[in-house]
C-alpha cells in the first residue's frame, strides 16, 4: 500500500508557528520552481520573508537557489550571458520534492532532485531545524548537501563567473520584506552594504523595522564563502558558492553548506547580534 503523502511542514518554536514550507509547485518556469520557507516570522509574529515581490518576482522567501548549474538557471529570472548581459533564456531548472525523510514541528529533512532538460543534475538533502534562543529570538538552522549523481563533473556558476563583477550569488538566499527605509547591515567589524558585500564573515546582521536577522556561517566551508548583500535596492542576503570561480562537484561527490539564521524581535546592535550568532551556532 502506498503511504499517504506527508503534509508540508509547519515549523513551530516556543509554542508559536514560525515558518511554513512552500512546495513551489505551480510556479512559472521563469521562476525556477523550488521549495522555500514563507512566511518566516519572529516570535512576536512579524513576517521577515517576502515572496515574489514586484522588483524580483523570482525571489522566494528563504531557501536555496543557484543561477548556473551546468548552464541551467535554478535561480529564476534572466540569465547573465557574457557579452550580452541579462538575457531571457529557456534554460530554467526545477527543484522537485522527492520525500521528507523527517517531518516534525521542530524541523524537517527533505530530499530533492535538481532537474533540467530531462536530466537530474544534482540530488539535494536539505535539513531545517528551529530552536528557541531567548524570549525574543529563535534560530533557523539550514544545511543543504548537493550530490552529483552522474558520471561527469557538474559545475556551479554565477553571474560573476560569467562576467558580471560583484554578482557571485548562489546557494542559500533570504529575501526580506521591503520597507520604507533600507535595513541596517553590519558584521563584527564592518557596516553598510558596500563594506560587507562580497566579503566572508562569521556572521552578518540585517536589521529592519522591529526585527533583526543574523546570518551565521556554521562550517569552515561556509565561512569561506563571501556574503551577497543587498539593502538599498532591496533587502536580501545570501551566500556565494561561486564568487570568483565555478564550484566543481565530481561524480558521487557532495558539496555541503550550513547557515544558521537568528530571527529576532527588535533592532539588535553589534554586541547583541554577536552574542546571538555565537549561541545559535554553538547551541
Amino acid at each position: 500500500m502506498t503511504p499517504p503523502p506527508v503534509a508540508p511542514p509547519v515549523l513551530r518554536c516556543a509554542g508559536r508557528t514560525v515558518a511554513h514550507h512552500a512546495s513551489g509547485q505551480g510556479l512559472a518556469p521563469g521562476r525556477s520552481p523550488r521549495p522555500y520557507l514563507h512566511p518566516v516570522r519572529t516570535l512576536a509574529g512579524l513576517a521577515v520573508t517576502e515572496t515574489a515581490p514586484a522588483d524580483h518576482p523570482h525571489h522566494l522567501g528563504a531557501g536555496v537557489a543557484v543561477p548556473d548549474v551546468d548552464g541551467h538557471n535554478f535561480w529564476g529570472g534572466r540569465t547573465f550571458v557574457r557579452g550580452l548581459g541579462p538575457t531571457e533564456r529557456d534554460n530554467h531548472g526545477v527543484q522537485a520534492h522527492r520525500a521528507f525523510a523527517r517531518s516534525e514541528p521542530g524541523g524537517f529533512t527533505e530530499d530533492l532532485d535538481w532537474s533540467a532538460a530531462g536530466r537530474v543534475l544534482l540530488r539535494e538533502r536539505r535539513t531545517v531545524t528551529a530552536a528557541r534562543l531567548t524570549d525574543d529570538a529563535w534560530a533557523l538552522d539550514l544545511t543543504f548537501a548537493l550530490t552529483n549523481p552522474g558520471a561527469a563533473d557538474v559545475t556551479l556558476g554565477s553571474p560573476a563567473t560569467n562576467g558580471r563583477p560583484g554578482a557571485g550569488y548562489g546557494g542559500f538566499f533570504w529575501r526580506a520584506p521591503k520597507e520604507a527605509r533600507p535595513p541596517a547591515v553590519f558584521t563584527a567589524d564592518r557596516e553598510g552594504e558596500d563594506a560587507v558585500h562580497g566579503r566572508p564573515a562569521d556572521w552578518l546582521a540585517l536589521s529592519g523595522d522591529g526585527w533583526t536577522l543574523v546570518f551565521a556561517a556554521a562550517t569552515e566551508e561556509t565561512r569561506r564563502d563571501p556574503w551577497f548583500v543587498r539593502a538599498g535596492q532591496y533587502p536580501g542576503v545570501g551566500s556565494s558558492l561561486a564568487a570568483a570561480a565555478r564550484l566543481r562537484i565530481a561524480p558521487g561527490a557532495t558539496a555541503v553548506r550550513r547557515v544558521v539564521t537568528v530571527v529576532a524581535d527588535g533592532r539588535a546592535d553589534r554586541t547583541r547580534a554577536a552574542g546571538l550568532a555565537s549561541r545559535a551556532v554553538t547551541g
